[in-house]
């Protein structure tokens, strides 16, 4: 994992690229649902954004409620959809890319997209993320996380709604819920969140990658001694992070 440099630019990693993911899926089971759609968009400062979008056809019905979400039948994604394997491997390939340019990989809620990606790759018998780098998955940046920790004490949900509505964040024409809308307000509230806490452009990715790890964990064994106060049964929240501890 790499540290750019925070010291000459004067904006630390924020003064550098951004690559933001971002997936629609069948469901929100990592270890069996599939991804049908996918966006990639690279920011960096001075230059405009390019971004990538994949539409999948997963192989599998993909659910009425699943479609309400995100607005992909499964009659649309068999007629004009790509075969899994191609699209899923040309996915990691350029997020593998970014991640060996030191390119931070911006996600909301990152460990699902990248657990289900990986668990994807593995299905397809490709080489998941690590297998690619050779190492860990890094460096990882996630608003949910960051602005959990950050922000502790502001009560209510945290969908990615939310947090726009919360940071004064205008999503795209369609609305939230298109991978590609959904990347574009991630990097956004990114943006929001540096601005209202700027000590976190001044650390390397490093130590916001080791933060996020520790900071996600806090969060989650927070989350499960409630769940077992209030009597829920199941497992609760993983508390692994940047991928959940079951895949």
């Amino acid at each position: 994992m790499g540290s750019r440099d925070t010291g000459s630019s004067g904006g630390g990693w924020t003064s550098g690229p951004l690559i933001g993911f971002d997936t629609e899926t069948t469901g929100v089971d990592v270890t069996t649902d599939r991804v049908v759609t996918a966006a990639l968009v690279l920011r960096a400062p001075g230059r405009p954004a390019s971004s990538r979008t994949w539409l999948i056809d997963p192989g599998v019905e993909i659910p009425a409620e699943a479609a309400a979400i995100h607005g992909i039948t499964t009659a649309h994604a068999r007629a004009h959809g790509s075969a899994p394997a191609p699209a899923l491997d040309e996915i990691a390939d350029e997020i593998v890319a970014a991640l060996r340019a030191d390119t931070p990989v911006v996600a909301y809620n990152a460990a699902f997209d990248l657990s289900i990606l990986d668990a994807e790759l593995r299905r397809h018998a490709l080489p998941t993320l690590r297998e690619r780098l050779g190492h860990e998955v890094g460096p990882v940046i996630d608003p949910l996380v960051l602005d959990r920790a950050l922000v502790r004490k502001r009560y209510g949900k945290r969908r990615l709604g939310d947090l726009c509505l919360h940071y004064g964040v205008t999503a795209g024409a369609g609305g939230l819920h298109s991978a590609d809308v959904d990347v574009e307000a991630t990097l956004d509230v990114l943006a929001a969140i540096v601005a209202d806490h700027p000590w976190v452009s001044t650390k390397d990715l490093a130590e916001i990658h080791r933060f996020q790890v520790g900071a996600h964990r806090t969060w989650a064994d927070d989350f499960n001694a409630w769940r077992r106060r209030q009597g829920f049964e199941g497992a609760g929240a993983s508390t692994a992070w940047p991928y959940y501890d079951l895949v």
